[in-house]
């Protein structure tokens, strides 16, 4: 049984703004919920990923105690985005500017000021 989800049709507050530009920062420890939005944002072409690689857990999972020392861990359902028809498990989000974590803040305001430029 597929289960879909949406943003509300209305959201209070202000509106970001559909023409500013949006960068999602990643790293090797960007993982789930963090690879969902990047991936989300970068297939919608609504945000620059720029950084690392993410870990690549797109499968919600439940686990089991089999024995005190050992989980029975088990994908229970599969995310799937409507414009690319896959997810980023077993592979990250890649970025569309690959660079170091610790460098990726840098870089993206790199991009920004150059975007205003």
């Amino acid at each position: 049984m597929a289960e879909q989800s949406w943003t509300p049709p209305f959201v209070p507050g202000a509106r970001f703004g559909a023409d500013k530009p949006v960068y999602v920062l990643t790293s090797g420890t960007t993982f789930s919920a963090g690879e969902e939005l990047a991936y989300d944002l970068q297939q919608l072409g609504r945000a620059e990923i720029v950084g690392e690689p993410t870990r690549g857990g797109a499968h919600p999972r439940e686990g089991w105690t089999v024995h005190p020392h050992l989980e029975l861990s088990v994908p229970v359902a599969r995310a799937v985005n409507p414009v690319s028809g896959t997810n980023w498990e077993g592979t990250g989000v890649r970025p569309d500017v690959p660079c170091d974590a610790g460098a990726a803040l840098d870089r993206a305001l790199e991009l920004a000021v150059a975007r205003r430029a």
